[in-house]
């Protein structure tokens, strides 16, 4: 189950390349809007990774102190 956990949080992670790459292609086109788009964005994802570290997922050593 760990794994599969894991295994899900990396394929969702690795999908906002899919939404960053042609954000970043066409930034110079969007201007002030795109760029804080793309800021609020990554913030959310970023506030995403926080929550899965904090809930342990993404420790793979376990309990063993």
């Amino acid at each position: 189950m760990k794994f599969y956990l894991v295994a899900m949080i990396f394929l969702l992670f690795d999908i906002e390349l899919a939404f960053i790459y042609p954000w970043a292609l066409a930034l110079r086109d969007l201007g002030w809007t795109g760029f804080v788009q793309l800021a609020l964005f990554v913030l959310l994802l970023l506030a995403g990774y926080v929550y899965v570290w904090r809930k342990g997922a993404l420790d793979w050593a376990g309990d063993k102190a």
